[in-house]
């Protein structure tokens, strides 16, 4: 698989009927490894080890509803009273960071309502923090668990 920006780590791996398929230690499984996933778990590695965000807060594609459609986000992670702390949208290395994927996570967001949205294809890693419905910042960094925290 295609090297990443985000840190590497000692993922498992294993081929199922000619497919090969990634360990996510979130869901406790084994799942189809597609471009988009490599970088989810890279993320969820980057998150969980690098920057101290807890494991059991995390919550892999979990669905909500928009406009009657259900939709799916990639990643959402709970603060301690178990509301929406933040988003992430993960796209496949070859997908652009642009315009559309800020209008998907945004869209999801309006449901959520997590205060930091992070948008990443492996490559590039985008993090916002969402002060409120009108006014958000670009952060020059993910911020640290405890850090987001005391932002809030």
């Amino acid at each position: 698989m295609l090297q990443l920006n985000l840190p590497p780590y000692d993922y498992k791996l294993k081929e199922v009927s000619g497919k090969l398929q990634i360990f996510d230690k979130i869901r406790k499984k084994y799942v189809v490894l597609t471009p988009e996933e490599w970088v989810r778990q890279h993320v969820i590695h980057l998150l969980n080890i690098h920057l101290n965000y807890p494991a059991s807060l995390i919550r892999v594609e979990g669905g909500l509803l928009f406009n009657r459609r259900q939709k799916r986000t990639d990643l959402v992670i709970y603060s301690k009273e178990l509301t929406p702390l933040v988003l992430v949208e993960c796209k496949a290395p070859d997908v652009a960071i642009d315009q559309t994927v800020l209008d998907q996570a945004t869209m999801y967001n309006a449901q959520c309502r997590a205060p930091l949205v992070i948008l990443s294809n492996g490559m590039q890693t985008c993090a916002i923090f969402c002060q409120d419905a009108t006014n958000s910042q670009i952060l020059e960094q993910i911020p640290h668990y405890e850090d987001l925290i005391e932002m809030l």
